[in-house]
């Protein structure tokens, strides 16, 4: 029977065989990843099927562990090394979870009621939930409670279109430029072209230039697998109530499409009712704050999604998006939030705001109360509380300005060398070493040695 050093005299020796299953779960979690994390698949559903065979036979000792762990031995290295963008993780958390706590005692705002079905939902739902570039997982609240993207799809199917035909061919049709007005308002720019693609306007035109040819049951499919592989293959849905309120409630956005009609801003050969049930259909895709985080970690990791490693999107696609988000996706209060957050966000009526912060993680936050000009409370208020903490304000990083916490940057203690040092004959040794330090570490904190 195996000898844990260090940790044994906690445990029974006749529960020994739980205490790797307990310990490793506990000590990854500390890390940020989940169990669930796609990543790590083969090796929990090896050691889901060891435990079963082997429960009150065979203890689950080294030699078996090797067995389970060796194939996701480098993303295990990387966790208990510290090599994750955000190395001292649960600290952070910890701090995320106090800005959710403060941000919860918001009780402005108004949920919206022009499309029935949003006016459904309780004022007092709030979630967050982050996904850094390294698939390290937190959320908080209601974080599993689907929602409408709304307005939130907006940068997606840019994206999408983006991808698929190239910036020149989509701007030959939307501008780039904020508009300075409401996200609804009939109005272009003096190119007759919608400003940006954030707009209603710009959406329209948007969804007529994706899979031109095909019929909207083939394009919705099309961007709902784009969506889906941001998100990791996690929860994507479809709401037909949110679109059946949309379609009945929707006499602005008919006025803007007949508007851009006139105005001939679709491509030739594009149906503008077509394009205009298709944008509904995309405004009712279903989401939560775990998959939204994903999607939003995809885009700030520059289109590869980090939980699958999948290219979802390219690399000028990613930039164009985050760079039209971070101008004028937060409707009219885009220049304030640049200013005072400077990060890309784009909100929706529905209470979600898709956070990025490039090249470190994606944050989605829903709770459907909004202001004024269409954002919601909370989450605007949990944007603000983040950049107040943490130095992710696109300028914070300027010389010789006020320093604010930075997650990226690990303790004084830090005991990482050089990743590939790790990658030996030992790997597989080295990882039980790690998580048994970071475990110790873990119980230490807790008093528990």
């Amino acid at each position: 029977m195996m000898k844990i050093t260090g940790l044994s005299h906690l445990f029974k020796w006749e529960n020994l065989h739980n205490w790797w299953l307990t310990k490793y779960f506990f000590a990854l979690k500390k890390t940020g990843l989940n169990a669930s994390d796609p990543r790590l698949k083969d090796c929990m559903d090896k050691l889901q099927r060891s435990v079963t065979e082997s429960f009150h036979d065979v203890m689950m000792d080294r030699e078996l562990f090797h067995k389970c762990v060796g194939g996701n031995i480098v993303l295990l290295i990387q966790a208990f090394r510290k090599k994750f963008i955000i190395p001292e993780f649960d600290a952070f958390v910890t701090k995320i979870d106090q800005i959710y706590d403060t941000v919860q005692k918001n009780h402005d705002g108004h949920v919206a009621v022009y499309i029935p079905h949003l006016a459904k939902f309780s004022p007092d739902l709030w979630g967050v939930s982050l996904c850094t570039v390294d698939g390290q997982r937190h959320s908080v609240g209601e974080s599993k409670q689907p929602f409408c993207l709304q307005s939130c799809v907006k940068p997606l199917e840019y994206a999408v279109a983006i991808h698929e035909a190239g910036t020149e061919k989509v701007h030959r049709y939307v501008g780039m430029e904020p508009s300075g007005l409401k996200f609804n308002k009939l109005y272009l720019d003096e190119e007759d072209k919608p400003h940006n693609p954030m707009v209603n306007a710009g959406a329209i035109v948007i969804s007529s230039l994706i899979k031109p040819g095909s019929n909207k049951a083939e394009k919705f499919d099309y961007v709902m697998d784009f969506i889906k592989k941001m998100a990791g293959q996690e929860y994507v849905g479809f709401s037909n109530a949110t679109f059946q309120s949309e379609k009945e409630t929707g006499d602005r956005n008919f006025a803007i499409g007949y508007y851009l009609k006139e105005k001939k801003c679709f491509p030739r050969g594009a149906e503008m009712i077509d394009a205009l049930d298709f944008y509904f259909q995309l405004c009712s895709i279903e989401v939560t704050c775990e998959s939204g985080s994903v999607m939003a970690a995809t885009l700030a990791h520059g289109g590869i999604c980090p939980i699958t490693g999948e290219r979802v999107l390219s690399a000028e696609a990613v930039r164009n998006t985050l760079s039209l988000m971070h101008s004028c996706g937060m409707y009219d209060f885009s220049g304030q939030m640049a200013f005072h957050v400077g990060l890309p966000a784009k909100s929706g009526v529905s209470g979600a705001v898709l956070l990025v912060v490039p090249n470190v993680m994606g944050v989605m936050c829903w709770s459907p109360p909004l202001d004024k000009v269409g954002n919601s409370v909370r989450g605007i208020h949990f944007c603000q509380e983040l950049v107040s903490s943490f130095n992710f304000h696109n300028y914070d990083n300027l010389r010789h300005f006020v320093k604010k916490q930075d997650p990226r940057r690990q303790d004084g203690d830090d005991r990482v060398r050089d990743f590939w040092r790790c990658v030996s004959p030992q790997k597989t040794n080295l990882v039980i070493k790690l998580m048994q330090s970071h475990c110790i570490v873990c119980f230490t904190t807790r008093h528990l040695l």
